[in-house]
Protein backbone atom coordinates (compact mmCIF):
# COMPACT_ATOMS: atom_id res chain seq x y z
CA UNK A 1 0.00 0.00 0.00
CA UNK A 2 2.71 2.38 0.88
CA UNK A 3 4.27 1.83 -2.91
CA UNK A 4 0.82 2.24 -4.11
CA UNK A 5 1.07 5.61 -2.06
CA UNK A 6 3.20 6.70 -3.29
CA UNK A 7 2.83 6.17 -7.13
CA UNK A 8 -0.15 8.17 -6.83
CA UNK A 9 1.40 11.28 -5.26
CA UNK A 10 3.91 11.51 -8.45
CA UNK A 11 1.49 10.48 -11.09
CA UNK A 12 -0.72 13.43 -9.20
CA UNK A 13 -3.75 13.75 -11.57
CA UNK A 14 -7.32 15.62 -11.51
CA UNK A 15 -9.87 14.73 -8.51
CA UNK A 16 -12.35 12.02 -8.83
CA UNK A 17 -16.51 12.48 -8.21
CA UNK A 18 -15.15 13.52 -4.87
CA UNK A 19 -13.44 16.19 -5.61
CA UNK A 20 -10.78 15.17 -3.49
CA UNK A 21 -6.99 15.85 -4.86
CA UNK A 22 -3.59 13.88 -4.15
CA UNK A 23 -2.65 16.45 -1.60
CA UNK A 24 -5.66 15.82 0.76
CA UNK A 25 -5.17 12.23 0.51
CA UNK A 26 -2.89 11.30 3.57
CA UNK A 27 -5.10 13.15 5.72
CA UNK A 28 -8.13 11.33 4.59
CA UNK A 29 -6.22 7.62 5.12
CA UNK A 30 -5.06 9.01 8.85
CA UNK A 31 -8.67 8.94 9.51
CA UNK A 32 -10.34 6.44 7.45
CA UNK A 33 -8.16 4.10 6.45
CA UNK A 34 -8.81 1.45 8.89
CA UNK A 35 -12.52 1.43 7.71
CA UNK A 36 -11.70 1.42 3.70
CA UNK A 37 -9.23 -1.56 5.27
CA UNK A 38 -11.54 -3.55 7.03
CA UNK A 39 -14.57 -3.31 4.49
CA UNK A 40 -11.29 -4.39 1.77
CA UNK A 41 -11.25 -7.51 3.53
CA UNK A 42 -14.43 -8.49 4.29
CA UNK A 43 -15.49 -8.05 0.62
CA UNK A 44 -17.69 -5.16 1.26
CA UNK A 45 -16.16 -2.01 -0.21
CA UNK A 46 -17.94 -0.52 -2.97
CA UNK A 47 -15.55 2.39 -5.04
CA UNK A 48 -17.21 5.61 -6.35
CA UNK A 49 -18.66 5.96 -10.06
CA UNK A 50 -15.52 7.60 -12.54
CA UNK A 51 -15.91 10.95 -13.71
CA UNK A 52 -16.39 11.40 -17.65
CA UNK A 53 -13.61 13.87 -19.26
CA UNK A 54 -13.47 14.04 -22.84
CA UNK A 55 -10.44 14.72 -24.45
CA UNK A 56 -9.91 15.00 -28.52
CA UNK A 57 -8.26 12.32 -30.29
CA UNK A 58 -5.07 12.99 -31.95
CA UNK A 59 -6.64 11.86 -35.21
CA UNK A 60 -9.90 13.25 -35.13
CA UNK A 61 -12.96 12.20 -32.36
CA UNK A 62 -13.44 12.03 -29.07
CA UNK A 63 -11.53 9.68 -26.07
CA UNK A 64 -13.62 9.11 -23.47
CA UNK A 65 -11.75 9.34 -19.66
CA UNK A 66 -12.67 7.44 -16.45
CA UNK A 67 -11.46 9.33 -13.78
CA UNK A 68 -11.64 7.53 -10.25
CA UNK A 69 -11.30 8.92 -6.94
CA UNK A 70 -7.64 9.73 -5.43
CA UNK A 71 -8.53 6.61 -2.90
CA UNK A 72 -9.98 4.25 -5.79
CA UNK A 73 -6.50 5.18 -7.64
CA UNK A 74 -4.69 4.02 -4.61
CA UNK A 75 -6.55 0.86 -4.12
CA UNK A 76 -6.54 -0.08 -8.23
CA UNK A 77 -2.37 0.63 -8.44
CA UNK A 78 -2.33 -1.68 -5.09
CA UNK A 79 -3.63 -4.71 -7.02
CA UNK A 80 -2.15 -3.59 -10.20
CA UNK A 81 0.90 -3.99 -8.38
CA UNK A 82 -0.02 -7.69 -7.71
CA UNK A 83 -1.47 -8.72 -10.55
CA UNK A 84 1.33 -7.98 -12.72
CA UNK A 85 3.41 -9.87 -10.90
CA UNK A 86 1.30 -12.41 -11.60
CA UNK A 87 0.58 -11.97 -15.25
CA UNK A 88 3.28 -10.46 -17.10
CA UNK A 89 5.80 -13.48 -16.94
CA UNK A 90 3.45 -15.07 -19.05
CA UNK A 91 2.40 -12.28 -21.11
CA UNK A 92 3.77 -12.25 -25.10
CA UNK A 93 6.98 -11.08 -25.98
CA UNK A 94 4.67 -9.05 -28.82
CA UNK A 95 2.97 -7.14 -26.81
CA UNK A 96 4.59 -3.74 -25.95
CA UNK A 97 1.87 -1.71 -24.18
CA UNK A 98 1.67 -0.62 -20.49
CA UNK A 99 4.16 -3.03 -19.87
CA UNK A 100 7.05 -2.65 -17.26
CA UNK A 101 10.54 -2.50 -19.57
CA UNK A 102 8.44 -2.23 -22.68
CA UNK A 103 7.69 0.64 -25.58
CA UNK A 104 6.87 1.91 -28.47
CA UNK A 105 9.70 2.80 -29.77
CA UNK A 106 10.65 -1.23 -29.27
CA UNK A 107 7.40 -1.99 -31.32
CA UNK A 108 7.98 0.02 -34.15
CA UNK A 109 11.65 -1.48 -34.36
CA UNK A 110 10.24 -5.01 -34.09
CA UNK A 111 8.06 -3.91 -37.04
CA UNK A 112 10.70 -2.73 -38.90
CA UNK A 113 12.39 -5.91 -38.81
CA UNK A 114 10.16 -7.84 -40.00
CA UNK A 115 9.31 -6.07 -42.79
CA UNK A 116 13.03 -6.06 -43.77
CA UNK A 117 12.93 -9.49 -43.28
CA UNK A 118 11.29 -9.98 -46.06
CA UNK A 119 6.99 -9.51 -44.43
CA UNK A 120 6.17 -6.65 -47.31
CA UNK A 121 1.91 -6.73 -46.59
CA UNK A 122 0.72 -5.41 -42.88
CA UNK A 123 -2.22 -6.70 -41.79
CA UNK A 124 -3.50 -3.28 -39.80
CA UNK A 125 -6.10 -4.55 -37.53
CA UNK A 126 -8.16 -1.72 -35.52
CA UNK A 127 -11.16 -2.68 -32.62
CA UNK A 128 -13.46 -0.02 -32.65
CA UNK A 129 -13.64 1.32 -29.23
CA UNK A 130 -11.96 -1.23 -27.65
CA UNK A 131 -12.27 0.26 -23.64
CA UNK A 132 -15.46 0.85 -24.32
CA UNK A 133 -16.72 -2.57 -25.48
CA UNK A 134 -14.94 -5.48 -23.19
CA UNK A 135 -17.05 -7.71 -21.81
CA UNK A 136 -16.94 -7.96 -17.89
CA UNK A 137 -17.67 -11.65 -18.02
CA UNK A 138 -15.20 -12.37 -20.95
CA UNK A 139 -12.62 -10.28 -18.91
CA UNK A 140 -13.32 -11.37 -15.38
CA UNK A 141 -13.03 -15.28 -16.58
CA UNK A 142 -9.34 -14.48 -17.76
CA UNK A 143 -8.86 -13.30 -14.36
CA UNK A 144 -10.35 -16.29 -12.47
CA UNK A 145 -7.50 -18.07 -14.29
CA UNK A 146 -4.33 -16.92 -11.69
CA UNK A 147 -6.51 -15.03 -8.99
CA UNK A 148 -8.64 -16.84 -6.73
CA UNK A 149 -9.26 -14.97 -4.29
CA UNK A 150 -13.22 -13.83 -4.23
CA UNK A 151 -12.89 -10.73 -2.51
CA UNK A 152 -10.39 -9.57 -5.19
CA UNK A 153 -12.42 -10.72 -8.30
CA UNK A 154 -15.79 -8.83 -6.25
CA UNK A 155 -13.49 -5.94 -5.86
CA UNK A 156 -12.59 -5.43 -9.53
CA UNK A 157 -15.71 -6.21 -11.01
CA UNK A 158 -16.66 -3.26 -8.93
CA UNK A 159 -14.52 -1.39 -10.32
CA UNK A 160 -15.68 -2.59 -13.66
CA UNK A 161 -19.23 -1.77 -13.02
CA UNK A 162 -18.45 1.21 -10.33
CA UNK A 163 -20.69 3.55 -13.70
CA UNK A 164 -19.50 6.93 -15.04
CA UNK A 165 -21.08 10.48 -13.54
CA UNK A 166 -21.37 13.19 -15.89
CA UNK A 167 -22.51 16.14 -15.31
CA UNK A 168 -24.68 14.74 -12.74
CA UNK A 169 -26.07 12.15 -14.44
CA UNK A 170 -25.04 8.74 -13.37
CA UNK A 171 -24.80 5.56 -15.95
CA UNK A 172 -24.54 2.01 -15.15
CA UNK A 173 -21.41 0.49 -16.39
CA UNK A 174 -22.76 -3.27 -17.97
CA UNK A 175 -19.40 -3.08 -20.70
CA UNK A 176 -15.98 -1.79 -21.20
CA UNK A 177 -13.05 -0.77 -18.68
CA UNK A 178 -12.74 2.72 -18.45
CA UNK A 179 -9.30 4.42 -19.48
CA UNK A 180 -8.15 6.41 -16.30
CA UNK A 181 -7.42 4.29 -14.02
CA UNK A 182 -4.22 2.79 -13.13
CA UNK A 183 -5.97 -0.96 -13.31
CA UNK A 184 -7.65 -0.41 -16.80
CA UNK A 185 -4.26 -0.99 -18.83
CA UNK A 186 -3.41 -4.39 -17.20
CA UNK A 187 -6.28 -5.14 -17.53
CA UNK A 188 -6.66 -5.34 -21.70
CA UNK A 189 -3.55 -6.70 -21.95
CA UNK A 190 -4.99 -10.23 -19.45
CA UNK A 191 -8.00 -9.45 -22.00
CA UNK A 192 -5.63 -9.57 -24.94
CA UNK A 193 -3.21 -11.93 -24.10
CA UNK A 194 -5.84 -14.89 -25.47
CA UNK A 195 -5.08 -12.70 -28.58
CA UNK A 196 -1.74 -13.16 -28.19
CA UNK A 197 -1.54 -16.77 -27.88
CA UNK A 198 -3.48 -17.56 -30.66
CA UNK A 199 -1.46 -15.26 -32.75
CA UNK A 200 1.95 -17.39 -31.51
CA UNK A 201 -0.10 -20.56 -32.10
CA UNK A 202 -0.79 -19.89 -35.72
CA UNK A 203 2.73 -18.43 -36.28
CA UNK A 204 2.68 -15.12 -36.98
CA UNK A 205 4.88 -12.16 -36.97
CA UNK A 206 3.47 -9.31 -34.91
CA UNK A 207 3.48 -6.45 -32.77
CA UNK A 208 0.49 -5.16 -30.50
CA UNK A 209 0.18 -2.24 -28.68
CA UNK A 210 -2.31 -2.34 -26.14
CA UNK A 211 -5.46 -2.31 -28.88
CA UNK A 212 -3.36 -1.45 -31.74
CA UNK A 213 -1.80 -4.62 -33.29
CA UNK A 214 0.11 -5.29 -36.55
CA UNK A 215 0.53 -8.42 -38.37
CA UNK A 216 3.21 -9.04 -40.78
CA UNK A 217 2.80 -11.54 -43.91
CA UNK A 218 4.36 -12.21 -47.23
CA UNK A 219 1.45 -11.20 -49.51
CA UNK A 220 -1.19 -9.75 -50.31
CA UNK A 221 -3.61 -13.13 -50.39
CA UNK A 222 -2.28 -14.25 -46.83
CA UNK A 223 -3.27 -10.92 -45.39
CA UNK A 224 -6.92 -10.91 -46.54
CA UNK A 225 -7.11 -14.31 -45.32
CA UNK A 226 -5.73 -13.24 -42.26
CA UNK A 227 -7.43 -10.37 -41.66
CA UNK A 228 -11.00 -12.25 -41.87
CA UNK A 229 -9.57 -14.85 -40.00
CA UNK A 230 -8.43 -12.93 -37.17
CA UNK A 231 -11.89 -10.73 -37.13
CA UNK A 232 -13.94 -14.24 -36.82
CA UNK A 233 -11.65 -14.87 -33.37
CA UNK A 234 -11.67 -11.62 -32.22
CA UNK A 235 -15.55 -11.11 -32.80
CA UNK A 236 -16.93 -14.85 -31.93
CA UNK A 237 -14.48 -15.53 -28.77
CA UNK A 238 -13.27 -11.96 -27.23
CA UNK A 239 -16.29 -10.46 -27.96
CA UNK A 240 -14.67 -7.10 -29.69
CA UNK A 241 -15.76 -5.32 -32.41
CA UNK A 242 -12.83 -4.96 -35.44
CA UNK A 243 -14.06 -0.87 -37.47
CA UNK A 244 -14.27 -2.63 -41.04
CA UNK A 245 -13.49 1.04 -41.93
CA UNK A 246 -10.00 1.15 -40.61
CA UNK A 247 -8.62 -1.88 -40.82
CA UNK A 248 -7.08 -2.90 -43.93
CA UNK A 249 -4.43 -5.36 -45.34
CA UNK A 250 -1.33 -2.49 -47.46
CA UNK A 251 2.49 -2.14 -47.65
CA UNK A 252 3.89 -1.46 -44.86
CA UNK A 253 5.14 2.12 -46.11
CA UNK A 254 1.54 2.93 -47.14
CA UNK A 255 -0.24 2.37 -43.38
CA UNK A 256 1.21 3.84 -40.25
CA UNK A 257 1.84 1.99 -36.74
CA UNK A 258 2.05 3.85 -33.72
CA UNK A 259 2.66 7.12 -35.66
CA UNK A 260 5.74 5.82 -37.49
CA UNK A 261 5.82 4.00 -40.91
CA UNK A 262 8.59 2.37 -43.32
CA UNK A 263 10.25 3.90 -46.02
CA UNK A 264 9.70 1.81 -49.16
CA UNK A 265 12.82 0.31 -48.91
CA UNK A 266 14.29 -3.84 -49.92
CA UNK A 267 17.36 -3.49 -47.90
CA UNK A 268 18.01 -1.23 -44.52
CA UNK A 269 14.80 -0.07 -44.06
CA UNK A 270 14.43 3.12 -41.80
CA UNK A 271 11.54 4.33 -39.97
CA UNK A 272 9.81 7.65 -41.02
CA UNK A 273 6.97 9.55 -38.92
CA UNK A 274 3.52 8.88 -41.20
CA UNK A 275 2.44 11.91 -43.45
CA UNK A 276 -1.00 12.03 -41.20
CA UNK A 277 1.65 11.99 -38.16
CA UNK A 278 3.24 15.43 -39.30
CA UNK A 279 -0.03 16.94 -40.30
CA UNK A 280 -1.62 16.55 -36.88
CA UNK A 281 1.74 17.83 -35.65
CA UNK A 282 1.67 20.81 -37.92
CA UNK A 283 -1.79 21.51 -36.77
CA UNK A 284 -1.34 21.51 -33.48
CA UNK A 285 1.76 23.82 -33.45
CA UNK A 286 -0.48 26.46 -35.54
CA UNK A 287 -3.39 26.54 -33.33
CA UNK A 288 -0.57 26.93 -30.48
CA UNK A 289 0.97 30.10 -32.72
CA UNK A 290 -2.47 31.60 -33.36
CA UNK A 291 -3.23 31.64 -29.76
CA UNK A 292 0.40 33.65 -29.48
CA UNK A 293 -0.75 36.87 -31.22
CA UNK A 294 0.17 39.21 -28.90
CA UNK A 295 2.49 37.21 -26.66
CA UNK A 296 6.29 37.93 -26.49
CA UNK A 297 8.39 36.05 -28.31
CA UNK A 298 9.97 34.25 -25.46
CA UNK A 299 6.58 33.37 -23.98
CA UNK A 300 5.74 31.72 -27.16
CA UNK A 301 9.41 29.63 -27.25
CA UNK A 302 8.68 29.24 -23.73
CA UNK A 303 5.02 27.00 -25.21
CA UNK A 304 6.47 25.66 -28.18
CA UNK A 305 9.79 24.08 -26.67
CA UNK A 306 7.49 21.48 -24.28
CA UNK A 307 5.55 20.37 -27.51
CA UNK A 308 8.60 19.84 -30.16
CA UNK A 309 10.67 18.11 -27.19
CA UNK A 310 8.22 15.68 -26.51
CA UNK A 311 6.91 14.80 -30.04
CA UNK A 312 10.78 14.69 -31.10
CA UNK A 313 11.34 12.39 -27.99
CA UNK A 314 8.94 9.66 -29.27
CA UNK A 315 10.09 9.67 -32.64
CA UNK A 316 13.72 9.74 -32.29
CA UNK A 317 13.90 6.41 -33.63
CA UNK A 318 13.57 7.45 -36.88
CA UNK A 319 16.09 6.90 -39.85
CA UNK A 320 15.28 9.60 -42.23
CA UNK A 321 15.47 12.91 -40.64
CA UNK A 322 14.84 15.30 -44.00
CA UNK A 323 11.14 16.08 -42.12
CA UNK A 324 12.50 17.75 -39.11
CA UNK A 325 14.82 19.97 -41.37
CA UNK A 326 11.65 21.16 -42.73
CA UNK A 327 9.93 21.28 -39.28
CA UNK A 328 12.53 23.10 -38.09
CA UNK A 329 12.51 25.52 -40.71
CA UNK A 330 8.18 26.47 -40.90
CA UNK A 331 8.31 27.01 -36.99
CA UNK A 332 11.07 29.65 -37.76
CA UNK A 333 9.23 30.83 -40.72
CA UNK A 334 5.97 30.70 -38.33
CA UNK A 335 7.80 33.07 -35.83
CA UNK A 336 9.04 35.43 -38.01
CA UNK A 337 5.98 36.08 -39.64
CA UNK A 338 4.88 37.11 -35.95
CA UNK A 339 7.84 38.98 -35.57
CA UNK A 340 6.81 41.06 -39.01
CA UNK A 341 3.13 41.67 -38.18
CA UNK A 342 4.21 42.74 -34.58
CA UNK A 343 6.88 45.08 -36.26
CA UNK A 344 3.57 47.00 -38.00
CA UNK A 345 4.56 49.76 -40.05
CA UNK A 346 7.35 50.31 -42.73
CA UNK A 347 9.14 52.38 -40.63
CA UNK A 348 9.40 50.25 -37.91
CA UNK A 349 10.12 47.03 -40.01
CA UNK A 350 13.00 49.44 -41.95
CA UNK A 351 14.32 49.98 -38.84
CA UNK A 352 14.16 46.74 -36.97
CA UNK A 353 15.40 45.04 -40.35
CA UNK A 354 18.79 47.46 -40.64
CA UNK A 355 19.59 46.88 -36.48
CA UNK A 356 19.19 42.91 -37.60
CA UNK A 357 21.99 44.02 -40.03
CA UNK A 358 20.52 44.93 -43.34
CA UNK A 359 21.62 47.42 -45.69
CA UNK A 360 19.54 50.93 -45.23
CA UNK A 361 18.61 50.39 -49.11
CA UNK A 362 17.66 46.53 -48.67
CA UNK A 363 15.94 47.34 -45.61
CA UNK A 364 13.98 50.10 -46.86
CA UNK A 365 12.61 47.69 -49.83
CA UNK A 366 11.84 45.07 -47.70
CA UNK A 367 9.53 46.77 -45.53
CA UNK A 368 7.91 48.24 -48.01
CA UNK A 369 7.25 45.42 -50.39
CA UNK A 370 3.60 45.16 -49.80
CA UNK A 371 3.60 41.72 -49.53
CA UNK A 372 1.87 39.86 -46.62
CA UNK A 373 3.17 38.58 -43.65
CA UNK A 374 3.61 34.99 -44.56
CA UNK A 375 5.56 35.91 -47.51
CA UNK A 376 8.17 38.08 -46.08
CA UNK A 377 8.69 35.62 -43.31
CA UNK A 378 10.04 33.38 -45.81
CA UNK A 379 11.87 35.85 -47.67
CA UNK A 380 15.66 36.43 -48.08
CA UNK A 381 15.35 39.63 -46.05
CA UNK A 382 13.80 37.60 -42.66
CA UNK A 383 16.11 34.66 -43.35
CA UNK A 384 19.07 37.02 -43.29
CA UNK A 385 18.24 39.10 -40.32
CA UNK A 386 16.62 36.39 -38.21
CA UNK A 387 19.16 33.38 -38.83
CA UNK A 388 18.72 30.01 -36.88
CA UNK A 389 21.28 30.99 -34.70
CA UNK A 390 19.13 33.97 -33.46
CA UNK A 391 16.18 31.30 -32.16
CA UNK A 392 18.69 29.67 -31.10
CA UNK A 393 19.92 32.11 -28.67
CA UNK A 394 16.24 33.00 -28.07
CA UNK A 395 15.78 29.15 -26.25
CA UNK A 396 14.08 27.31 -29.24
CA UNK A 397 14.68 23.82 -29.16
CA UNK A 398 15.63 22.65 -32.94
CA UNK A 399 14.30 19.14 -33.96
CA UNK A 400 17.37 18.48 -35.53
CA UNK A 401 19.44 19.30 -32.55
CA UNK A 402 17.48 17.60 -30.39
CA UNK A 403 17.43 14.57 -32.77
CA UNK A 404 21.14 14.33 -32.88
CA UNK A 405 21.54 14.93 -29.29
CA UNK A 406 18.94 12.14 -28.64
CA UNK A 407 20.91 9.48 -30.99
CA UNK A 408 24.38 10.89 -29.11
CA UNK A 409 22.57 9.53 -25.87
CA UNK A 410 21.72 5.62 -27.10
Amino acid sequence: MQKAYDRVLKNKGAPGVDGMTTDELKAHLKSNWPKHKSMLLTGCYQPKPVRKVSIPKPNGGIRELGIPTVLDRLIQQAIHQVLSALYEPDFSTSSYGFRPGRSAGQAVKQARRYVEGGKRWVVDLDLKKFFDRVNHDILMSRVARKVKDKRVLKLIRAYLEAGILDNGVFTVSDKGTPQGGPLSPLLSNILLDDFDKELERRGHAFCRYADDCNVYVSSQEAGERVLTSLSIYLETQLKLQVNRDKSAVGRPWQRKFLGYSVCPRKRNVRLRISPETVKRFRGDLKSLLRRSRGRSLIRTVEELNPKIRGWINYFRFIGVKGILVELDGWVRRHLRKIIWRQWKRSFTRAKNLMKLGLTEKRAWFSAQNGRGAWWNAGASHMNQALPKRRFDRLGLVSLVDQFHRLQSLT
